[in-house]
């Protein structure tokens, strides 16, 4: 079974696709709770719940109640159905951790029914959960956007940079690109220690924040990060246009 938090149809607000029309399915659970961003979240039951900026698609004591339980791959093929969608439209799976459940047969299905009608399948990840290239094939054919987390993060870094997990999606993936969540230069020496392990990979920085006047603020030395380093500017769109991470 997977857990599904909520899907929408908007146009791709990060990384290398950015303005690009997407249909997301956003999935349930993390193995990370990123405490440091310092996103806070109120639950159901009134608790404030402090993480990253879906906190509520990794909480799942407090927020459980409201995943969607999917037990058939066809109920996420009838929710894509119900939109008016483009034939091609970029499908776009995020969290939480949606590579958690990267071996659970509902998501495979899907997965495999998306690109044999030439969809182009993003999975937004942490880069931590490995992937099984040569029993599920079909994510050879994905794309996977690596938000690596950096000790902004609040998590320690044993568990949060696995170059061996990373590394090979890299290396078995069609496409794979770096994408970094910043607030200060500070971090730039992190980033560093992170892409040597895979130099040839494309590097992308956007700002820290889950409101866009956080987002502004961490702008301008994002910018002179990449601009000093070499690596793309990513904008969060979404953010910066509807001032919320829910449903957009």
């Amino acid at each position: 079974m997977l857990y599904l938090v909520e899907h929408f149809y908007s146009i791709q607000g990060e990384g290398r696709y950015v303005g690009t029309p997407s249909l997301f399915f956003r999935l349930g659970g993390c193995n990370m709770r990123c405490e440091g961003f310092g996103c806070v979240e109120t639950a159901p039951d009134g608790v404030s719940v402090v993480g990253c900026d879906t906190v509520y698609a990794v909480d799942r004591h407090h927020f459980g109640d409201q995943w969607q339980g999917i037990e058939d791959w066809h109920v996420l093929l009838g929710i894509m159905q119900s939109y008016d969608l483009p034939d091609d439209v970029d499908v776009v799976f995020t969290g939480g951790e949606p590579l958690l459940y990267a071996h659970t047969p509902q998501l495979v299905a899907f997965v495999e029914y998306l690109i044999s009608r030439h969809h182009r399948v993003t999975f937004e990840t942490n880069g931590s959960v490995a992937v099984d290239f040569e029993r599920h094939r079909v994510y050879k054919s994905c794309v996977f956007a690596l938000s690596v987390k950096l000790s902004n993060s609040g998590e320690p870094y044993e568990k949060r940079v696995r170059p061996e997990v990373f590394g090979r999606i890299i290396t078995q993936a069609d496409e794979a690109f770096f994408k970094f969540t910043v607030d200060s230069e500070a971090l730039e020496r992190e980033i560093e220690t992170i892409t040597a392990e895979a130099p040839k990979c494309q590097v992308m920085c956007m700002p820290k924040g889950g409101s866009k006047a956080e987002v502004e603020a961490n702008t301008e030395a994002t910018i002179e990060l990449c601009k000093r380093k070499g690596y793309t500017y990513s904008d969060r769109l979404h953010i910066r246009i509807w001032d919320q991470n829910k449903g957009v």
